[in-house]
């Protein structure tokens, strides 16, 4: 029998987020492929893991998705984490999962952090559906199209944004969206987590001089439907004079 692909869902900020089923899953496989081997590293001393590491990003994806393959083939077990939270969620593993299907191998998911859901659930917004999107376009005319996009979307829309292009996306979302309610999660579980709420206009003059750092997840109130109007049915008119 083939090895298996584990899916280890990894800590967003908090080291103390990694579950014990990851912990025990990350001391037995054969190889941890990691998208940055020294960020995994620091994961790895802190609870005294000494599995091998190996990289795997979307710059070597193709060359070293048939070597992970060739290492599963053997009976080896195989677990592929992210820099932080969960595999594939805008981070590397798509090319790799798909092609090991391809293959019948065993892949099996070990939940666990996703800054996404943890936006979501503190964002004080509707959670029963949501549209997640991922990090936004660098160029500014494809932001602005993509949000657009969005613009009659009645789900809680939820994505990623880098510190730097903060300002000029909440400017975007104000000129879109108007006076929705959003949120920002910025550093998750970190010492200096953050949640920011308010529409983009208050967010942008509570603090006129606020410096966005760090990693940032929006949640985005969607477009309220419009209550039906409930037609009041019409009774007809009888002719009396039809029954004398």
């Amino acid at each position: 029998m083939p090895g298996t692909l584990y899916l280890v869902s990894t800590p967003i900020g908090n080291l103390e987020d990694l579950t014990f089923r990851a912990h025990r899953i990350l001391q037995e496989v054969s190889v941890i492929a990691a998208e940055d081997t020294r960020h995994t590293q620091k994961l790895c001393r802190h609870y005294k893991i000494q599995t091998p590491l190996t990289s795997y990003h979307d710059f070597n994806k193709e060359e070293k998705t048939q070597v992970l393959l060739e290492l599963l083939k053997e009976e080896k077990s195989i677990a592929l984490v992210s820099d932080a939270g969960t595999p594939l969620i805008s981070d590397p593993g798509y090319y790799l999962v798909t092609r090991a299907i391809a293959i019948d191998i065993a892949i099996v998911p070990v939940p666990g952090p996703s800054s996404v859901i943890a936006a979501l659930s503190v964002a004080g917004l509707p959670t029963d559906a949501f549209t997640f999107i991922g990090f936004l376009p660098k160029k500014s005319v494809a932001r602005t199209r993509l949000l657009q996009s969005l613009q009659e979307d009645s789900k809680t829309i939820i994505l990623f944004e880098t510190p730097h292009r903060m300002e000029a996306t909440l400017l975007t979302i104000k000129e879109i969206f108007g006076d929705r309610r959003i949120a920002i999660g910025r550093e998750l579980t970190k010492a200096h987590e953050e949640i920011i709420r308010g529409t983009a206009q208050e967010i942008l003059l509570s603090k006129p001089s606020r410096v966005f750092k760090g990693e940032m997840t929006l949640v985005i109130q969607g477009k309220e439907k419009r209550k039906k109007r409930m037609r009041q049915e019409q009774k007809p008119e009888v002719n009396h004079r039809l029954f004398e």
